[in-house]
């Protein structure tokens, strides 16, 4: 075997390693929180450090506790209000803003195009007390519509600059023959740019959704009653129980992880292409 060779398989190897250990680093939390909220309460109390899970002795009935008799069902219904207009506002919002930047001439195009990350770069604890303060005055805070406000103002520059990127690559042609053949403003970015754009629309609806559904600082500073919680703001309250066994906060945080990784899984074609599909112009 040549020198190179040897150099080669090395090479291999410690990627596949790298790779191994980074997956159990990922995988391994999320296997402790499935086990822990499966086995039955009196085997987490007699042995805690058994990471075995007996199939025969699955118990549901943390599940069941979480969602029903701690408030859980309204917890996901607030978050997915939350994460759903949200997630149609910022795709509204930034199509037509980014499709603004990318075709029309205007007064200021430039410092737009290249300014729109500029709010994206103060951090969410920078912001959080001087918008504590204002929505206090204002009589807004302790309102789930006010976490959309704050939620679409960190989604929207991202989701303008991704579309953007994906704007650029889009042919001309295709909106001339539309303009040509009748069509309006509008119905070019509806018939043709929306359609062509699916990829890039799919990544920004999964980003927005996920910063949504999982953001907790805004959520836990803004909202006081227990009937407007997000599902982050209510784990934090169970989780501030103590007389409650962590066996339910296992169970609630399953609840909050499962479907963002299954969208994940679903959408994960879409969201590289459309993570890429701008990287070679704008």
């Amino acid at each position: 075997m040549s020198r190179e060779q040897i150099e080669h398989t090395i090479i291999r190897v410690l990627r596949i390693v790298g790779i191994l250990f980074f997956v159990l680093m990922v995988a391994f939390p999320f296997y402790w929180m499935i086990v822990s909220s499966l086995r039955p309460l009196e085997e987490i109390l007699m042995n805690p450090a058994n990471l075995g899970l007996d199939l025969g002795k699955i118990d549901l009935s943390a599940y069941y506790d979480v969602l029903f008799d701690h408030g859980f069902v309204r917890y996901i219904l607030n978050s997915l209000y939350v994460s759903i207009i949200t997630v149609v506002l910022s795709l509204a919002l930034a199509t037509a803003g980014g499709y603004a930047v990318t075709r029309l001439r205007f007064r200021g195009q430039s410092f737009m195009s290249y300014s729109i990350l500029i709010v994206y770069m103060f951090p969410a604890i920078v912001l959080v007390i001087p918008l504590y303060v204002i929505f206090s005055h204002m009589g807004l805070r302790d309102s789930i519509n006010v976490l959309i406000l704050v939620y679409l103002a960190q989604t929207l520059p991202v989701a303008l600059f991704m579309l953007r990127s994906y704007f650029k690559t889009l042919p001309l042609e295709m909106e001339h023959a539309g303009l040509i053949d009748g069509c309006t403003r509008f119905g070019v970015i509806w018939r043709i740019i929306i359609p062509l754009s699916a990829p890039a629309l799919a990544s920004v609806a999964l980003y927005t959704f996920m910063i949504a559904w999982n953001e907790f600082l805004f959520a836990f500073m803004f909202l006081d009653t227990p009937d407007k919680f997000t599902l982050s703001r209510g784990i934090v309250q169970l989780a501030g129980s103590v007389h409650l066994s962590k066996q339910l906060v296992m169970a609630a945080s399953v609840l909050v992880t499962l479907p963002i990784l299954l969208l994940f899984l679903f959408f994960e074609r879409y969201l590289v292409r459309g993570m890429t599909s701008g990287a070679m112009k704008g």
